[in-house]
């Protein structure tokens, strides 16, 4: 009998191992945070090169650490042949052992921006998917790269830290571990496991703007600025992520406390708001807004009503979109408007 064990196995590829390392330390933090021996992760699956690796390293990863691993694939309708793109992404996933492999036909609603309404409907349907088979986490694909693009979208449109933080690596039902990869090595691990990949003609469309963004905007810059802009873009999401978190977490602590019912509305005091810096202010002001109306408000907005605390002359109410503002004596009423 030979001695198999004086056979030397191929090496392994780096971006294989990348893939793989960053695929463990999500799933270990998951393990620390509930996720138990035996409970089901999925991967959504489109088939690209990024997903597919994020498949492959989850399906050698998972069962050495007890964890049932399968995919959800979203066919959303919008390219001739999608049907048999879905199909494809199936079969690749059985062959890497995913269990189980579902697929979901959408129909994306028209009206909003397609990107929009594509996610919207891809993420309803994965939670649809992720709760008819009882998973505990879905782990998304979105690369360094992407997170790059998050931020340079968030600047170019003026956005504040809720949008400049970027994807963050858990969110709820979602893992990201591939926010520290780039995409160049998703791709490469892809090509050392033999993988074939889907490559999506939405990704080089310059009709959308995170396209030109991906293939125009950010290869100018590492041209002009020197290598390392997406990671530095990454860098500034995580930072900021650490920031908005904490501010979040002392609004939450102050906003009970501050707060009062009103008639058909809440009550803020405005001693309060005025002794908490604008961070905090501004903060508890669009927290209101959109936990007691379901409104989101823009920076402008929230100055406006801020500014019925900080620069008060007796003013009357101001209206924000779905909200009207009024200084009452001590408080700052908030009401709906039709």
């Amino acid at each position: 009998m030979p001695d198999n064990s004086s056979i030397a196995r191929p090496p392994l590829s780096p971006a294989v191992a990348d893939v793989r390392v960053a695929v463990r330390r999500a799933l270990t933090a998951a393990r620390d945070s509930g996720l138990r021996e035996d409970d089901l992760v999925l991967v959504a699956l489109s088939g690209g090169p990024d997903s597919l690796a994020l498949a492959a390293a989850t399906a050698f990863e998972a069962p050495r650490m007890g964890i049932r691993a399968g995919a959800v694939i979203i066919d959303h309708g919008l390219q001739p042949g999608s049907e048999t793109i879905a199909a494809q992404a199936k079969a690749a996933a059985e062959q890497l052992g995913l269990d189980p492999v579902v697929v979901r036909r959408v129909d994306v609603a028209p009206g909003s921006g397609p990107e929009a309404a594509a996610r919207d409907a891809r993420y309803g349907a994965i939670a649809q998917v992720a709760e008819s088979t009882d998973a505990r986490r879905v782990l998304l694909g979105h690369t360094l790269d992407d997170q790059a693009e998050t931020v340079l979208l968030g600047l170019a449109r003026g956005s504040g830290a809720t949008s400049l933080r970027g994807m963050s690596p858990v969110a709820g039902l979602y893992l990201r571990p591939l926010l520290e990869v780039r995409r160049e090595v998703t791709h490469a691990a892809c090509a050392a496991e033999g993988l074939r990949a889907w490559a999506d003609p939405h990704n080089a469309d310059p009709r959308f703007t995170r396209v030109r963004v991906r293939n125009a905007v950010l290869p100018v810059l590492e041209r002009e600025l020197g290598p390392g802009v997406a990671e530095a873009l990454a860098r500034t999401a995580e930072q900021l992520r650490e920031d908005s978190e904490a501010l979040d977490h002392m609004v939450l602590e102050i906003i009970e406390e501050i707060c009062e019912p009103a008639e058909a509305g809440i009550a803020v005091d405005v001693g309060a708001l005025a002794a908490n810096p604008a961070a905090l202010r501004n903060r508890i002001i669009r927290l209101v807004a959109f936990s007691e109306f379901g409104r989101s408000l823009d920076r402008g907005h929230t100055l406006e009503v801020a500014r019925l605390v900080t620069d008060w002359r007796g003013q009357g109410p101001i209206d924000v979109p779905g909200i009207r503002v009024s200084r009452q004596g001590a408080l700052l009423v908030f009401t709906a408007r039709g």
